[in-house]
């Protein structure tokens, strides 16, 4: 379960600019769509969920566990996908990556290769492992990178526009392994139709929720906002 308390994000430069109003809100779903415009603050409430970005104001916890006190064990229970997955894959080989993201959970060095292994396999990306990942289409980096921010199996799965590079093909493949984690996901997406796939929906706007509900009533308001003229201008 996640819990917003009044939190809200604001910049600490000359400006303070808001990024998130304060926001009160509970995320309990399976999966939770959150859409909405570049710059809206879609990305930012993500980040708060896992410590990423701490509130200025109010307060975010998982499973009871405040992100600000107690960060380590909030990025044990939140895995976190970037929209590039070139900034998640740090090593050479996506084998290498599985393996580091399983010693940094202090597993034992014997059991690293087979368990990282399995969840090569279970991604269907072992045949992948020992290229290198800049050899890889971007659809075989981002399930790599799934793979290895799954392998520790957190609870939770935040995931920033994870097809948003991908074509056709990996978008679908892509959001078919996302329907089928145990884990609860939280996701931000430009495609309307994956935001359909989730139970709950939320539209971010100028760094405020504007609708939280139906995804298919959250779609239909979405594009009322992105039809609107700005500020009323021709």
């Amino acid at each position: 379960m996640i819990e917003f308390r009044g939190a809200g994000v604001r910049t600490d430069d000359g400006e303070a600019r808001t990024l998130i109003h304060p926001l009160t809100l509970t995320l309990a779903e399976r999966r939770v769509s959150v859409i909405g415009g570049n710059g809206s603050g879609k990305s930012t409430l993500l980040r708060m969920i896992n410590g990423l970005l701490a509130p200025s104001e109010g307060s975010v916890a998982v499973f009871g566990e405040d992100t600000r006190t107690a960060g380590r064990a909030v990025r044990r229970a939140v895995g976190f996908v970037f929209t590039d997955p070139l900034s998640q894959l740090v090593m050479p080989t996506g084998r290498e990556d599985v393996e580091l993201s399983l010693r940094a959970r202090r597993l034992p060095a014997a059991e690293r290769r087979p368990r990282g292994e399995d969840v090569l396999r279970r991604f269907g990306v072992a045949h992948l492992a020992d290229r290198s990942i800049y050899d890889l289409s971007g659809g075989e980096r981002q399930i790599l990178a799934l793979a290895v921010v799954l392998a520790v199996e957190p609870r939770i799965l935040v995931a920033d526009e994870p097809t948003t590079l991908l074509d056709l093909r990996n978008d679908a493949r892509v959001r078919s392994l996302i329907a089928g984690l145990d884990q609860q996901v939280v996701f931000t997406t430009h495609n309307l139709d994956f935001a359909l796939e989730s139970d709950r929906t939320l539209v971010v706007d100028g760094g405020r929720i504007v609708f939280d509900g139906a995804p298919a009533d959250a779609v239909a308001l979405y594009r009322e906002l992105a039809a609107a003229v700005p500020d009323g201008r021709p």
